[in-house]
């Protein structure tokens, strides 16, 4: 699939969306890059959005703005391969000084406009938990919407007309954050600057960087130093800024609440990339030094479930004075991330195919693994059945986060259709034998009715020892204080 926009007026197409099947029990969120800069910047888009790839596996989209041509715009579907071998044929043809792009979860971004506030686009990153109340107060006022998203609204599309309710840019994304429920930040391309806005509750991350022709604002600053940006600045929640080609200024100053997602340090991030200042893999390392710090278990090697356990795992590793190893590797060369299959006898054929256990490693051996979450255990079950069929002795289990037992409310984190997906509610229902059970004990870790949850998760994975983070613990090695960060898929807290 690709949506093209004409260089004299910028339209909206209709998009193609199908609710396809997840080869992972995670699900992503977005990623999205844009600069300004005194020459040509479609390259540092493409690369700099390519390197939010590790954050969404639906959608790919770039706009730029070029005095000649006006604005342009492609998008593509990511399902049946990567962003950088979509857009080969498309940034031939992009010219302009100032640009955005977009790694989309599963929205058709950026959306073109035209509006009173004159022709902008628009990339959002975040969730609106409440689209179908807002979709249904529009739709009272006769609007109509050109795009949908797996059979309904497109949340970027929904945020652009938002803020083309207001009289200016500013006024216009505080009505986006006074409306949604939920989280949004975003970047604004207009014929003279690009506006970029933090989430009000900072929930996602955004940083400006600076490079010897112009400016930059990322998701991920691992996307600045091989386009020799240098990090300038890191965004405030609700903080918002205007840039060009010259510098940046403030629009609205941070507000004094943060909720942070902690999940970016544990398992969303990319390694080298800082949020708040606090790099992802320092932060890995410190979660699997705590993990170790409160574990007695005897094990001949340590390794980590890729990829992102591999951080936790080397920190529990060096703690321990465990020999690190890696007990399976995954083989991706041939196989898109987002490869799915329809049948669901090969999707699991594909899920086996990509994982090759190391028999010489785990044979007879007794191995500690890290991971970063536990969601709905399918995954893992797997990987567990097929490391037994190696010949490993002993699987301890440790996850470098507490068990997930509420369903996150402001990002994307996991589309399971029913918090019943989730390892944790299953444990429970089996314990209570009712879904309406006092969640507030199986949050504690040092309750029985915890420690008899994670007994049952241990023994449905067929685990030798199952351990989890205390969430205290977490949020030491991450380092802000818990009023700052997000925790409520862990402990059920958290406002919009």
């Amino acid at each position: 699939m690709i949506i093209s926009d004409s260089g004299t007026f910028p339209y909206l197409l209709m998009c193609d969306d199908f609710d396809f099947y997840l080869d992972t029990e995670k699900s992503t969120m977005s990623g999205f890059f844009g600069t300004i800069s005194k020459r040509d910047c479609v390259m540092d888009v493409f690369y700099g959005t390519d390197y939010h790839s590790h954050l969404g596996t639906k959608r790919g989209g770039m706009a730029f703005f070029d005095k000649k041509k006006g604005f342009q715009r492609a998008i593509h579907s990511l399902e049946d391969g990567y962003f950088r071998n979509k857009f080969d044929n498309d940034i031939k043809k992009f010219v302009g000084c100032a640009g955005i792009g977009v790694i989309s979860d599963y929205e058709a971004q950026p959306i073109v406009v035209s509006s009173h506030l004159g022709r902008f686009a628009v990339v959002t990153v975040g969730k609106i938990a409440n689209i179908d109340e807002l979709e249904q107060e529009s739709m009272a006022l006769r609007r109509t919407f050109s795009e949908t998203s797996q059979g309904g609204v497109n949340p970027t599309e929904l945020v652009a007309r938002l803020i083309a309710e207001s009289d200016d840019f500013v006024s216009g994304i505080n009505h986006v954050f006074a409306q949604i429920k939920g989280s949004c930040s975003l970047l604004i391309l207009t014929e003279s600057h690009i506006i970029v806005a933090r989430d009000k509750m900072g929930r996602t991350p955004i940083v400006i960087g600076k490079n010897a022709d112009g400016y930059a604002a990322t998701f991920e600053t691992c996307a600045f130093p091989n386009l020799d940006y240098e990090t300038e600045y890191y965004l405030g929640p609700g903080e918002i800024v205007r840039m060009d080609a010259n510098g940046y200024e403030q629009l609205q100053k941070p507000g004094d609440k943060m909720q942070i997602c902690t999940f970016l340090w544990v398992y969303y991030g990319y390694p080298p990339s800082c949020y708040e200042r606090i790099n992802v893999d320092d932060t890995r390392f410190r979660c699997g030094e705590a993990l170790a710090k409160n574990d007695d278990v005897q094990a001949d090697f340590v390794g980590g479930i890729p990829d992102s356990g591999v951080g936790h795992a080397m920190g529990y590793s060096n703690a321990k004075c465990i020999p690190f190893k890696r007990p399976y590797a995954k083989y991706t060369p041939t196989w898109p991330r987002s490869f799915m299959p329809q049948n669901q006898e090969t999707r699991d054929l594909v899920a086996r195919m990509k994982l090759i256990t190391n028999e010489s490693v785990v044979k007879g051996k007794r191995g500690v693994f890290l991971d970063d979450s536990i969601v709905r255990g399918t995954q893992l079950r797997d990987n567990v059945k097929q490391l037994l069929e190696g010949g490993i002795q002993e699987m301890h289990m440790r996850i470098a986060c507490p068990p997930l037992t509420y369903p996150c409310e402001y990002l994307n984190f996991s589309r399971s259709r029913s918090s019943l997906d989730l390892a944790t509610r299953k444990a429970i229902l089996h314990l209570e034998g009712s879904e309406d059970a006092d969640l507030s004990a199986y949050s504690d870790p040092d309750s029985p009715k915890y420690a008899a949850m994670v007994e049952h998760i241990r023994k449905d994975l067929n685990l030798t020892s199952l351990k989890f983070q205390r969430l205290d613990d977490l949020i030491e090695a991450i380092g802000l204080p818990k009023e700052k960060l997000c925790t409520h898929c862990w402990d059920g807290t958290g406002c919009f």
